[in-house]
This record gives C-alpha cells, structure tokens and sequence, in this order.
C-alpha cells in the first residue's frame, strides 16, 4: 500500500560516489517516523530530495500522490525546517511567521492563537523583540524555523535535527510539542535526530540509514532505545577496527 510518503529507486551521486540509495520507502500517513544515522549517512541528502531541493539521479518522490518534481501542490499541504538557509533572515520573527501565515491564508487573529500556544517555547525571547532572525542565538532560529513550518497545520511535516542547538529544557518542550501533535492530530511527520533518547519516546517507526542506504527499519517498542544504542556502539567498533586495520 502507498504511504503518504513514498520513495522509489532513489539515487544521488556525487564525484562518482553514490550517497543515497533507496529502493522503496513508504510512510503511513499519521504516523511519526524517525530516521536516524551517523553523519554522512545520507539523511539530509534524502531531505533535499523528497523536498525538491536537489535533482535524484533516479527515483521518484510522492507525497501524498503528488510527485514533487512534477507538481508543487504538495508544498501547501508540507511543512519543513532543514536549517537556517528555509528562513528569511531580514526579517523579525513577527513579519517572517506573518509573511507563512499569508501563504496559508490565515488571519491575524489565527496567527495569533496559533503563536500564543507557543509561548513557553519562546521563553520571551521571539516575539515582539524587533530583533532581526540574523541577529538570533541558533537555539532560537531554530524554534523560528520549526514553529513557523507548523504554521496552516500542514499534513506533513519534515525536521532535520531539531533538538540540536537547544537547551535541555527546550528540547524536553519540544519533544512534548511534537509528542501532543503525534497524539492529538492526523500529521504525518518524518523527523532526523542524534538525539536516540528523544526519537524513540515518540516516533512510531524508526529507519536507520547508513552510507546512503537503509540498514534497519523497526517498530518502536520498549527495547528500541537499547536495539539502536548497540548498533552504533558496534557500528562505532567495527570503524574503529577498519582504522586498526590499515
């Protein structure tokens, strides 16, 4: 059955090197799916793909039925935070969620409810602050960025490490955001992280991804925190033995 994300014979290669190899990836809608990998494993080049950023060098990218090459209808319906290069930098937090919030033909006044169930992520140091997104930490670019790609509560939602850059006490917060969205709402969400601890307490569906290609693709349960530790403790062992080795 075809997901609401789904991936086909996907390739990308770089200077003769192939980093990002895919042969099919389905995601169920309503389903929270984490991906998770060493640096270098392909997770952000298989981000830019699905969001048409960069051109595969085969395969294709539905989402929700929509080929993202082809058609961007998808893009009113998606929402997505990679890094600091999705924001509009010139612009206050203010006029940048109000530029989105135009996009999605929302109100002021939705606006503005939408952003006060956001108050204690912002800490008071977002709104009103005529205070230039440039000009922000990288912790609070970031909750610019993830907040403003909820923003015309989109059926799908893509992060690319979210917690890194934030203080502990915001990534437990932003962890229980995402954890009452999963809950609470029918979206779809695929979120990357280092962080194993925060993915698995609430992504249903973890994909490991490694040299460009998926090595496990499991089922959240309790032991999933355990099972993903020792792999990249062995993963972290047999590199450490390739370098012995020469």
């Amino acid at each position: 059955m075809e997901g609401i994300i789904s991936i086909n014979n996907l390739t990308k290669v770089y200077n003769s090197e192939t980093v990002l190899d895919i042969s099919s990836l389905e995601i169920e809608a309503g389903k929270s799916f984490g991906l998770v990998g060493n640096n270098g494993a392909g997770k952000t080049t298989l981000y830019r793909c699905i969001l048409d950023l960069i051109e595969p060098n085969t395969g294709s990218v539905t989402l929700n039925g929509v080929d993202v090459a082809k058609d961007e209808s998808w893009k009113h319906f998606t929402g997505s935070f990679i890094d600091e290069g999705f924001l509009i930098d010139y612009l206050t937090p203010d006029e940048y969620f109000g530029f989105i919030a135009k996009l999605h033909n929302w109100g002021k006044e939705e606006l503005a409810s939408f952003l006060a169930g956001y108050e204690d992520f912002f800490k008071g140091e977002i709104l009103s602050k005529k205070k230039y997104i440039r000009d922000l930490s990288k912790g609070n670019q970031k909750k610019v960025g993830i907040v403003g790609a909820l923003i015309g509560n989109p059926k799908i939602l893509i992060l690319d490490e979210p917690f890194a850059n934030l203080d502990p006490s915001t990534q437990y917060q932003l962890r229980d955001q995402l954890k009452k969205l999963d809950e609470e709402t029918d979206i779809t969400m695929l979120i990357s992280s280092h962080d194993l601890g925060h993915v698995t307490e609430f992504c249903q569906r973890i994909v490991i991804l490694d040299k460009g290609t998926i090595v496990k693709d499991i089922q959240t349960t309790s032991e999933t925190l355990r099972e993903l530790e020792n792999f990249f403790v062995k993963n972290g062992e047999e590199k450490v033995d390739e370098k012995e080795a020469l």
